[in-house]
């Protein structure tokens, strides 16, 4: 590791990263002037790093904005592209003058626990998490600032960590002996890799190229559009979708002429699904409800399968949508998509194994796919990222035995003092999931309200992993959609708000909850 120099310096709060996460737990928490630590030269986190040409938000504009900061054209039915999401991100960080707070090119490369230096100190019973501002440095944390070989070290009471679970650390598909990468005569990338690219140098790597996809989740089906449109004319090749797990798509959302909100994102449609910490007279109710659950599912499904030629192409998936809605795996399909696969410049294989041989990918049932470049939509490792970054025996308990980061209120980890960890748990709109949860741990910090015992929250969080489990195959996505408002309800009762935040019972019921139903100013 590169030399250890300069003096100390000691804060309150510490941040790192400055993705939306990041840049919602700035502004909330800006009256403890924080130190952002962001590793790149701007804003946006994968916004900014991890996207590519086509890639656009999958929800509506208003349902993806923080609570006190509209979009100027909020009733635009587009989805905004990545461009348009960075400028409003750093719209909104200037306007609350957020950017003064962050550090540039400064990585983050060691963190320290020093908390039990100051023993004399503790305020901390046995069982409880204790307050978040202590008055004395619980971590240090060294900086590396524009690749300098001298690190400069940092102490804070709180550490908030919203580095992500996308980008930065690739997840790689693992191969036999003589089977990998290094016996393929052609150019492989992770779509980490790919983003990097720009427009014209995408297009020189797809053009007229014989291009195998790997994956079939939004990144993926941006890409095959995206290699579509390049290879167009008589000299075009095709590129193929090498699919492991199938998902439901949606083209948009109205579902038979309904809007979707009305079926999952309302009160009275999250009722339905089971939700942590409900009442017995709930659990009976969930389970009396089922066939109506499932008769959503197959009410949604009946009309993708119309809607879109998922039989004709083998894309049916096996399992229910409201699996794939439950674990935040739904995705918007670009208009262009089944145009393309029409036209034969998007082909699909269904393989659950595969390797690499010198002219491209092999499958198990011995069929050999030709290819010049191979593009991994293969996903990332945010838990590894985690685990690298924080000191033992802290890494070691970041993730329980299934894999899942056991957060309470999406927060905090209750086996790891005084930081807090904001944007790993996903819902349908994780804006306003990211920014709640900002203001719920910046009163928390202001020692507003108290947190319950350890033991309490690990109970708690259980609960939420088992409902999890029991509602969807995917639950190591760590999503919270079908109960989501519930979710929020729990929050903000903590905070002393009334989790009600409609004017009348029919909007309680039957309209989908935003952002803007959160503002400060209709605190109680």
């Amino acid at each position: 590791m590169a030399s250890e120099q300069n003096h100390l310096q000691s804060h309150k709060v510490g941040i790192i990263g400055a993705g939306i996460s990041g840049i919602a737990a700035a502004k909330q928490l800006s009256h403890y002037s924080p130190l952002v630590f962001e590793a790149t030269g701007s804003i946006g986190g994968v916004w900014k790093h991890c996207s590519f040409t086509s890639t656009r938000l999958q929800t509506p504009r208003c349902d993806f904005e923080f609570s006190d900061y509209p979009w100027p054209e909020r009733d635009n039915s587009t989805f905004p592209s990545y461009q348009e999401i960075l400028e409003y991100l750093h719209n909104y960080a200037t306007h609350f003058d957020v950017l003064k707070y962050v550090k540039f090119n400064s990585k983050v490369v060691e963190i320290r626990y020093v908390g039990d230096r100051e023993t004399t100190h503790l305020d901390v019973k046995p069982g409880e998490y204790g307050t978040l501002l202590r008055g004395y440095p619980i971590w240090e944390v060294a900086v590396e600032t524009n690749q300098s070989p001298n690190l400069q070290w940092y102490a804070f009471e709180l550490l908030v960590v919203c580095i992500g679970k996308y980008g930065d650390v690739a997840r790689m598909p693992v191969f036999p002996l003589g089977k990998g990468e290094d016996v393929f005569h052609g150019k492989v990338l992770h779509t980490m890799d790919y983003s990097k690219l720009d427009k014209d140098a995408a297009l020189q790597l797809l053009k007229g190229k014989k291009v195998a996809i790997v994956g079939y989740k939004k990144s993926a089906i941006d890409l095959a559009v995206e290699c579509a449109k390049a290879n167009q004319g008589p000299e075009g090749q095709p590129c193929t979708m090498v699919i492991r797990t199938l998902h439901w798509t949606v083209p948009s959302y109205w579902i038979w002429g309904l809007p979707f909100f009305l079926f999952f994102s309302t009160r009275s449609s999250q009722f339905l699904h089971e939700r942590p910490n409900q009442s017995f007279f709930k659990t009976l109710l969930c389970l009396l409800s089922s066939p109506m659950r499932k008769a959503i599912s197959k009410f949604i499904e009946s009309y993708l399968l119309w809607k879109l030629p998922l039989v004709k192409y083998g894309l049916e998936p096996d399992h229910p949508f409201v699996e794939d809605y439950a674990s935040c795996q739904m995705a918007i399909l670009p208009e262009d998509f089944f145009p393309e696969a029409d036209k034969g410049n998007i082909l699909f294989k269904r393989a659950s194994k595969w390797w690499f041989w010198s002219g491209g990918i092999e499958f198990e049932d011995h069929t050999k796919l030709e290819a010049d470049v191979v593009l991994l939509a293969t996903g990332y490792d945010g838990k590894k990222k985690l685990q690298d970054l924080l000191p033992h025996p802290f890494s070691n308990l970041i993730t329980d035995s299934s894999g899942i980061m056991p957060l309470y209120r999406g927060t905090i980890h209750p086996l790891i003092p005084n930081m807090g960890f904001v944007g790993y748990i996903e819902s349908v709109s994780n804006l306003h999931t990211a920014e709640l949860r900002c203001i719920w741990l910046a009163r928390l910090a202001d020692d507003r309200f108290k947190l319950p015992s350890i033991g309490k929250m690990i109970e708690q969080t259980s609960e939420e992993i088992q409902v999890m489990k029991r509602t969807t195959r995917f639950y190591k996505r760590h999503c919270i959609s079908t109960y989501s408002i519930n979710h929020s309800d729990e929050i903000c009762e903590e905070m002393g708000w009334n989790p009600w935040r409609k004017k009348n019972w029919f909007l309680e019921a039957f309209s989908p909850y935003k952002s803007q139903d959160y503002q400060k100013q209709n605190d109680a």
